[in-house]
């Protein structure tokens, strides 16, 4: 099992990017998957989370609005959009999947992980 993560980068405060993760090597279409992120010198926290099969969306507080996390068609992809980034969205990003989630903003409750892609946003 494999999740890959790509689409970080640098961008301007106010900016937008999609960050897409795939995931391998089993179905995760009932698998709930999210997006947790850490910035430097802070733990990981919880970003956003999708359930399987056209389930619940959840975002932290601090993302509300301007993200948005939704599945591709084969349910095996997620997609982070971002807008309206700030600089204290800098962090590297992180995508995991877990089958039987009661909260999908515990960490504990994912047993798949990518490997991070980076976002900084600076002018």
């Amino acid at each position: 099992v494999q999740l890959q993560a790509c689409g970080g980068g640098l961008v301007q405060p106010g900016g937008s990017l999609r960050l897409s993760c795939a995931a391998s090597g089993r179905t995760f279409g009932t698998y709930a998957m999210g997006w947790f992120r850490q910035s430097p010198g802070k733990a990981r926290e919880f970003a956003a989370g999708i359930r399987g099969s056209g389930g619940s969306r959840l975002y932290a507080d601090s993302v509300k609005g301007r993200f948005t996390i939704t599945r591709g068609s084969a349910e095996n992809t997620v997609y982070l959009q971002m807008n309206s980034l700030k600089p204290e969205d800098t962090a590297v990003y992180y995508c995991a999947a877990g089958e039987s989630i009661a909260n999908m903003r515990q960490e504990y409750e994912y047993q798949y992980w990518g490997q991070g892609t980076e976002v900084t946003v600076s002018s």
